[in-house]
């Protein structure tokens, strides 16, 4: 295992040809992840949207390359080639069309500065102490990732697992893998470790919550502090009627607490029941209402 490590970490021979295979390869398969339905609001779909994997590939290259200017430009040409594929092959399935190409420009910009990151990323392969200091941005990049997808993995488990353990095997094996100084690899794995044991105790300690106004008093529905409203199942979270100052108006408020599917029952004062199904994902839902029916008395 270690030797497999080790060769991964610096005994590539990293080609032009390889590198831009390499580009092009992960170019469509982020495109893909983002593009499947079903892999929406799983661990599959974040490569398209956060940096933790990407990471990972410069860190490789870097690595595997064989001077300060190599590492840039690889770096450099490697995001450049795969970036913009990502959006290109998604144009002609996605809604927006060619508008898509706007969310590029945050990825560009990020393009542009894996020149100067790339550069100074080489040094980490001298081994020396500082070395350290140029990765910890990088693991820190990881952290924020792991600590986010930690709160999604608890709010839709099993979901999200994989990413969780890739940021956690990441943060230990990046100074566990490109350093020799077995100071500097204690050292770092132990930071890394603290970091994940952190930031695990504040996300158990701080369960996410999805809280949402899912319905107003009107035309479609109809309801006021006289009604109850109640999940049929406590896990997925608490509804209540809360009266809004800014609207004048009632509205229905729902914290979601857990990914699934469940039913939101209102109920009036003489006992006429509105059921809805409800699916609850990390950030939306979908409601769909049931025939009404009568609470037998």
């Amino acid at each position: 295992m270690e030797k497999a490590i080790k060769k991964v970490f610096g005994g590539i021979d990293l080609t032009w040809p390889k590198l831009i295979i390499a580009a092009i390869a992960a170019g469509v398969f982020t495109a893909v992840m983002a593009l499947i339905p079903d892999l929406r609001y799983t661990s599959f779909h974040t490569i398209a949207v956060t940096f933790e994997v990407w990471i990972l590939f410069g860190i490789l290259i870097i690595m595997n390359s064989k001077s300060n200017l190599d590492s840039a430009l690889k770096c450099f040409v490697f995001f450049l080639i795969s970036q913009p594929l990502v959006y290109l092959i998604q144009v002609p399935f996605s809604e927006h069309g060619w508008a898509l190409i706007g969310y590029y420009r945050t990825w560009f910009i990020w393009t542009l500065l894996c020149f100067p990151m790339g550069f100074i990323g080489y040094w980490m392969k001298k081994g020396k102490w500082w070395g350290y200091l140029i990765l910890l941005p990088m693991i820190v990049l990881t952290a924020r990732s792991y600590m986010g997808y930690f709160s999604d993995f608890q709010f839709s488990m099993p979901r999200y697992i994989l990413i969780v353990l890739f940021c956690a095997c990441a943060m230990i094996l990046y100074p566990a893998a490109i350093f020799e100084n077995k100071m500097i690899k204690v050292t770092g794995v132990a930071i890394s470790g603290t970091i994940i044991a952190a930031l695990t105790v504040i996300c158990l300690l701080n369960p996410p919550v999805y809280s949402t106004e899912i319905a107003e008093n009107g035309e479609e529905y109809r309801f006021d502090d006289t009604y109850t409203v109640f999940l049929a199942d406590e896990k997925y979270g608490n509804a209540e009627i809360r009266y809004v100052e800014s609207i004048g108006d009632y509205t229905l408020h729902v914290d979601f607490k857990r990914s699934g599917d469940t039913i939101l029952t209102i109920v009036s004062p003489d006992g006429e029941k509105q059921e809805f199904d409800v699916h609850i994902e990390r950030d939306k839902y979908e409601m769909k209402k049931r025939s009404p029916k009568k609470i037998n008395k």
